[in-house]
This record gives C-alpha cells, structure tokens and sequence, in this order.
C-alpha cells in the first residue's frame, strides 16, 4: 500500500471473501487511535467502499485499475525548456499557503524546509529532465515526475532502506551502484520517463536502467497516472536543497 504520504509498505491484513476485499492499515503508520479498515466490493471496472477508523468517521473510497503505460514506439524528443529563469518562481506555485517559503538566491532556486511544495504550471507526458541539485547536510527533497513518482534527493536517509536514498525511485527502484552520499556539492539528474519505464543518470553515471515503476509513489499529486502531470519539487521535507539548470525536453507528437 501507498498512502498519501510515507512509502509503499505491506499491509498486515487482506483478505477476499463473498465478493468483498478487505484490508488493514496499522494505527502505527497511519498516527490514529485505532487501526484503519478498508472494505469494498468490484462492480465492473470499479473498486469501492468504505473507510473506518479515521478521526473523522467513515469515509467513502473508489478505485480504478491504474492504466499499464505500456511503450508503444520509440519517442521523437522535442524543443528543449527551460522549467526555471535563475531569476524568479515564474513558471512554478507552491502548493499551499507557505509557512516558509521558495527562494532564489544567486540564481539558484532553494527548499524552504518544511514548507510547500513547488510545482511547475506546465504538464508533461513522457520527457527527458535534466536537474542540477545542492543537497546541504541532513537535508532532503525529490524531484517528482509528472508529479507522483519522487526520484530521492537526501543526505539524512543513511538508514533507511536503498530505495530511500539519493537516486532511488522512493519506496519502489534503488540506485545500483548508489554513489557516495555528498553534501554541499553540486550534482546533476538525467532523468527519461517514458510511460513507467524510467532511467535515472546521475553525475553521468546510470543509476537506475530502464525500469518500470510499479506506481505512484508517497507524496503524489494524485493518482491518475495516464494523464500528463508537472514536475514538482519537495519543499515540506527538513533542511534545503538548492536546485538550477532545470531543462525538460518533451516528446514530439
């Protein structure tokens, strides 16, 4: 399961029966008083039901089967774009009202640290991004791919699991071979995103070769994953990461 937030995680219960699925997510990984029961029965194409064990009562839920993205052609790359001036936030919104905000200094765009996100006005569908970052220490962001697959930005994630760390696709793809974790220096991301199928370069190094991700990752902008989506980069995480030379190249039609 993917939550709103966190990473994909197992669950400690599912079960099938009489037509109707059933399934546990543990009071521990969602911070409630009890527990949070999910239960639904398929009608059609259609996956819905019912939420209890939330604060705020029952809820009602509904779910689609997400679309393969399987790759039908090679792409044909069109013109290059630049997604930020080094001048100002043109281009891009934080998602909500800010509590610290986006900055540019000495044209660099940098993380407030536990404020909004930061997502581009323009759409996407299959791309090549290219991202240069400045990670300082114990800090952490992600670049998010048509804004629900975060590609890792961290140097405070050392214990955590290989998809956790810098590179990786969080909760989903490690980085193989992860590189020394570095802070205070400038990197770079060459990112291709075609469907799901993602190949992640970074400092000129392949880290991740043509894999598929599975699904939306914690923190996506929604679920909807055959529509084009921004490019959104993590700003409520800890610490500050700067970012330039964010340059995206789409698919042709």
């Amino acid at each position: 399961m993917v939550g709103r937030w966190g990473h994909a995680r197992a669950l400690p219960k599912v079960e099938f029966s009489n037509g109707r699925l059933t399934f546990v997510s543990p009071k521990e990984e969602e911070e409630t008083p009890t527990d949070i029961t999910f239960e639904g029965q398929l009608v059609g194409n259609t996956l819905s039901g019912t939420i209890s064990g939330l604060k705020g009562g029952t809820w009602q839920w509904t779910g689609t089967r997400a679309p393969s993205l399987k790759e039908k052609a090679a792409p044909k790359w069109g013109k290059v774009i630049q997604l930020f001036n080094g001048k100002d936030l043109t281009g891009w919104n934080p998602s909500g009202p800010p509590t610290s905000t986006w900055k540019v200094e000495k044209g660099n765009l940098v993380s407030p640290g536990s404020g909004p996100e930061l997502i581009s006005n323009s759409k996407f569908e299959d791309f090549k991004l290219h991202v240069e970052f400045n990670c300082g220490p114990s800090s952490n962001s992600g670049v998010y791919l048509r804004g629900r697959y975060e590609v890792q930005i961290e140097t405070d994630s050392a214990d955590e699991p290989r998809s956790h760390h810098t590179g990786g696709i969080y909760g989903f793809l490690t980085p193989t071979p992860e590189l020394p974790r570095k802070a205070d220096e400038w990197q770079s991301f060459d990112i291709t995103l075609v469907g799901r199928w993602v190949t992640v370069v970074q400092n000129g190094q392949t880290i991740i070769d043509h894999q598929e991700i599975p699904g939306i990752t914690g923190g996506a902008l929604d679920s909807h994953e055959g529509l084009p989506g921004p490019i959104y980069l993590q700003g409520s995480e800890k610490g500050h990461v700067a970012y330039r030379s964010i340059v995206i190249t789409p698919a042709g039609k």
